[in-house]
């Protein structure tokens, strides 16, 4: 028979503990007793070549100023505007031909922000991190030997790099909706099972930590769907469904609360259905028994501040002949 019980700590910014402390869920699982307690080289794909090149001018006329690219918008139109009553010798096509363009950019200029950001941040990232790390790229470069692997939410607030610190080669991260991870199903689901797969059989991860968080919108689905038969989505409900055992649970224990609260228990019991699905893979049963891999589960409240984080200690105990 073999036993998994549960120690945690909480890290908070906070000196008080919230009035309404949340119930410890426990994991039910056949044989399964879970209780709660409380080359130096840089890498080739990053060079020093621009990533992001200028297309060749329409017009160079020489009295235009070099700086023409640091200006807004609205300088630029105004520039053209000022080189068409100039240059008189401009026939009509190529007026019209300098009007088109003007209208491109002006349809453009919303998406020429965004392309802004993301340039803005790899030229930031490669600066102030790439660059002055080259032991940590190079290193990089040679292959990744992460000591966790991380299953957190797609929730744009929670990324687990930011939230924990975490450098690059430190963790393989799969995010999904609501953090699920779904029982072992060698026909279905196969992109998380494939990355489980290779994180503990290939990588060799040491740990595997199943991150939920505060006002998660999937756990709000799992708890909102009436699962009748009728559908409104097409993936979400089906997916979100992996945690059904914890909506049931949570149902069970905390009827007539509202269903604010009633997501927040089930926020961290679905961080532990995923717990128990892990144990439905034969290669995470086999690091467990054989003490190379470790399951935590986390929970990241991001409203008051504050991380929690709790260990499964699997063993095996002696079978009983009667």
């Amino acid at each position: 028979m073999s036993t998994a019980s549960v120690s945690g700590f909480c890290l908070s910014s906070n000196t008080t503990s919230p009035s309404n402390s949340l119930r410890q869920p426990t994991l039910r699982r056949p044989s399964i007793i879970a209780n709660l307690n409380s080359s130096t080289s840089p890498p080739t794909l990053i060079r020093n070549q621009p990533v992001f090149a200028a297309p060749t001018p329409l017009l160079t006329p020489s009295n235009w100023k070099e700086t023409m690219g640091d200006q807004s918008y609205e300088e630029a139109i105004e520039a053209l505007k000022k080189l068409l009553n100039e240059k008189g010798e401009l026939k009509s096509a190529a007026t019209a031909k300098v009007e088109q363009v003007t209208a491109e950019l002006k349809t453009a200029a919303s998406s020429d922000e965004s392309v802004d950001r993301l340039k803005q941040g790899f030229i930031y990232f490669k600066t102030e991190k790439y660059e002055k790390n080259p032991a940590l790229y190079g290193e990089l470069a040679k292959g990744q030997s992460p000591t966790y692997m991380i299953v957190a939410c797609s929730d744009s607030r929670v990324c687990p790099s930011h939230v924990l610190n975490i450098q690059p080669g430190e963790a393989f991260v799969v995010r999904n909706v609501a953090n699920m991870v779904p029982p072992y199903d060698q026909n279905k689901y196969s992109g998380t099972g494939s990355a489980i797969e290779y994180a503990v059989l290939h990588l060799k991860v040491k740990e595997i930590v199943v991150i939920g968080h505060s006002a998660c919108g999937g756990i709000k689905g799992l708890m909102s769907f009436p699962y009748d038969g009728t559908t409104s989505t097409d993936f979400i409900e089906d997916w979100v469904k992996i945690g059904m055992p914890a909506r049931k649970k949570v149902n069970a224990e905390n009827r007539g609360e509202p269903l604010g609260l009633q997501c927040t228990f089930c926020e961290k019991e679905a961080v532990n259905v995923s717990l128990g699905n892990l144990l439905s893979y034969p290669f995470v049963r086999n690091g467990l028994v054989n003490n190379t891999l470790t399951l935590r589960g986390g929970y990241y409240d991001f409203i008051k501040g504050n991380f929690q984080l709790w260990t499964i200690d699997f063993q095996l105990s002696s079978s009983l002949a009667l």
